[in-house]
């Protein structure tokens, strides 16, 4: 099935994936709250996540969720490749590449495994609490997701990225900070998730429930009849 809006999805996915990693080379503090940059967009890659599950599944869910991996990991790898080639004569700014984009590999790791496992983790949760709830209460389901997702992101990142780098103060205040302000975030944008559910439901014609989808992140051929099968068809 061909669907009018997907492709826009994906793409805006991935454009917030990768800005939120170059953004997130900056620790910032606002008020009471210490986080890094790419806090301040990364969010809404979690609000794309909760969409895309709940319109269209799980199994497109991983797709997406494949391609940021992918991409993520080409935008680092080029980074890395082109602070390690010569600098052309006259050209003063290599400092200033390598404290913005001169990834460390663990950085890239970090960042990798954190928003592996968080997105995965936060689609996973909000499928299954869909068929449980037998598609009520979708608040129940994005926030609850959220936690969980957020939860596992923020951590794995924060300790793989900085443990031994920064204090441990420093350390748990920005994954309390990160967890609280992304949490939040998705809390104050339920009614804008409703709102966009709602459209890409009834535009689409589709809502679709995981009823029998295979949940490994790893497998990635998708079934035609499996989903025609479990698409409900909005009128």
């Amino acid at each position: 099935m061909k669907y009018k809006y997907f492709d826009v999805i994906l793409g805006l996915f991935v454009a917030v994936v990768l800005i939120s990693n170059v953004a997130s080379a900056k620790i910032v503090s606002i008020g009471p709250l210490t986080f890094d940059g790419g806090t301040i967009l990364f969010p809404v890659a979690y609000i794309f996540g909760d969409i895309l599950t709940e319109v269209y599944g799980y199994a497109a869910s991983r797709r997406v969720i494949w391609t940021g991996f992918v991409s993520a990991l080409l935008m680092s790898l080029v980074f890395i490749i082109v602070g390690k080639l010569p600098a052309a004569s006259g050209w003063a700014n290599q400092e200033a590449y390598d404290t913005i984009l001169g990834l460390t590999p663990r950085l890239v790791v970090a960042s990798l495994i954190a928003y592996f496992s968080g997105e995965f983790s936060n689609s996973y949760t909000l499928a299954k609490m869909k068929v449980a709830t037998k598609g009520r209460w979708l608040w129940t389901r994005t926030i609850g997701s959220t936690i969980i997702g957020e939860g596992v992101d923020s951590s794995l990142f924060v300790v793989i990225a900085f443990a031994g780098v920064l204090p441990w103060p420093l350390v748990w205040s920005v994954i309390v900070s990160n967890y609280l302000f992304k949490v939040g975030f998705e809390a104050i944008a339920t009614p804008l998730t409703y709102m966009i559910v709602g459209r890409l439901k009834n535009r689409e014609s589709i809502d679709f429930y995981d009823y029998r989808t295979r949940f490994n992140p790893f497998h990635l051929r998708q079934d035609s009849s499996m989903q025609r099968s479990h698409t409900e068809i909005v009128s």
